[in-house]
């Protein structure tokens, strides 16, 4: 991953084009880069989201602003109840349980 202006990419490397490709995620606007080395998909991130938001500062458009990282669940109440006693027998509220569940 990657950070420039609160915007973060994610990069991949394609082997059979021999170049690293990257997307901006978090914002439904498509901001794309691209490079043959870690200097140049570093570089072009950062100018992608410059162009992105000059674009939107010539047309008079508020900027997307990333996720606030705010997710919103539902789920059947059985499953509720379950994830309820697992946080609290950890000692955990629901949201740091889920999530360090997620990230495991």
């Amino acid at each position: 991953m990657m950070k420039y202006k609160e915007y973060t990419g994610y990069v991949v490397y394609d082997d059979e084009a021999h170049i690293f490709h990257g997307e901006v995620v978090g914002i439904r606007a498509v901001i794309t880069f691209q490079g043959t080395t870690v200097d140049e998909i570093e570089v072009a991130f950062k100018d992608s989201i410059d162009d992105y938001l000059e674009w939107c500062e010539k047309r008079g458009k508020e900027p997307e602003r990333p996720h606030s990282g705010k997710f919103n669940l539902r789920m059947p109440p059985e499953v509720y109840v379950q994830i309820a006693a697992r946080a609290a027998q950890a000692g955990l509220s629901m949201n740091s349980y889920i999530i360090n569940r997620l990230s495991a």
